[in-house]
């Protein structure tokens, strides 16, 4: 059942427009001040996030910092930074134990005044635990505890009243966001490496490779060069790729025989020649490491169904088909 809404007024539909647009630019022009704000406190910060030996980043928050807080620790977890979000109240009640002297703290607190964390906080600095803060006050007990505190612009927030929550924590998200990105490069992390983190779903289905889809070993339509026409053809059928690649005596692929092939050789004799006359030299190939969606990029633009898939020695060592490539949702 589709439920329709009463219809609001021309002038409450303004008003209503007004108020969203004004926000968002609010908080728009605050992520401009901070990146502004940006300084040799982000790249110290940095340094004490990066963590080694199996340590992990710890994040922990109390209320909506909390719910920025899990974000943050998703988004490293999801680029390669190992990282957990701690909730502060559990953490005084048995979760400290979840946190180690390999790890680091990254701490949120808008006011840098939030009870809860005082445990996580007394925690690193008994154990000499690197601890990261991001809060609005370089006054504030976090940020003096910390061992660099990451401080937001005070520019009050957007709602109406100035009281609930939503500069600050767009802030706060999107310093989370820098963090993580920042560390994502420092690591080198590649697509490949991102594709590990996200199998499932569109985004893994983006990052697939070519070797995660093709055909290989007694599947690929394979002939020697010396084989007549009417041998490769019935190897063609058996294969159903719609096409044979051609080797030489070394193995190395030297040529494909296509359906168009066969119509352009079209005669009498055509099953007595061999697949190496009938053939097009030089086909166009691809790596095993390629991504499929840039394999099928190749075989839209050139109007084709299949692509052979070789080594670094042209020895074929796969064959992948536009099929392959929409049945793995690749596009």
């Amino acid at each position: 059942m589709n439920i329709q809404p009463e219809p609001c007024s021309p002038e409450q539909a303004a008003a209503d427009l007004a108020v969203g647009r004004t926000l968002l630019r609010a908080e728009a022009e605050a992520l401009r001040i901070l990146a502004d704000s940006l300084g040799q406190d982000f790249t110290t910060a940095l340094s004490l996030l990066t963590v080694g030996g199996g340590g992990r980043v710890i994040v922990s928050g109390m209320g909506k910092s909390g719910h920025v807080g899990r974000k943050i620790a998703a988004t490293m977890a999801s680029t390669g930074t190992p990282a957990s979000y701690v909730h502060p109240g559990e953490a005084s009640h048995g979760d400290l134990g979840m946190i180690t002297q390999h790890d680091a703290v990254l701490a949120l607190s808008n006011s840098g005044e939030t009870p809860e964390l005082t445990d996580v906080v007394s925690f690193c600095r008994r154990f000499d635990i690197p601890l990261v803060a991001i809060t609005s006050r370089a006054d504030s007990a976090l940020a003096q505890a910390a061992d660099q505190a990451l401080i937001l612009p005070d520019l009050g927030e957007a709602c109406p009243m100035g009281l609930a929550p939503t500069t600050s924590t767009t802030m706060m998200l999107a310093l989370g966001d820098a963090l993580a990105v920042a560390l994502l490069e420092r690591k080198g992390f590649s697509s490949a490496d991102f594709k590990v983190f996200h199998p499932g779903g569109k985004l893994g289905r983006r990052l697939a490779k070519v070797s995660d889809l093709m055909h290989g070993g007694d599947l690929m339509p394979l002939v020697h060069r010396g084989l007549p026409m009417g041998e490769a053809l019935l190897v063609m059928t058996n294969k159903a790729f719609g096409c044979v690649g051609v080797l030489d005596d070394q193995g190395r692929l030297l040529g494909i025989v296509t359906d168009g092939d066969l119509r352009r050789h079209l005669s009498s004799d055509l099953f007595s020649r061999t697949a190496a006359e009938v053939m097009t030299a030089n086909p166009k190939t691809v790596r095993p490491n390629m991504l499929a969606a840039e394999a099928l990029h190749i075989m839209n633009a050139r109007s084709i169904t299949s692509l052979f898939v070789v080594d670094a020695e042209t020895h074929p060592v796969g064959i992948l088909h536009v099929h392959d490539c929409l049945r793995a949702g690749v596009a």
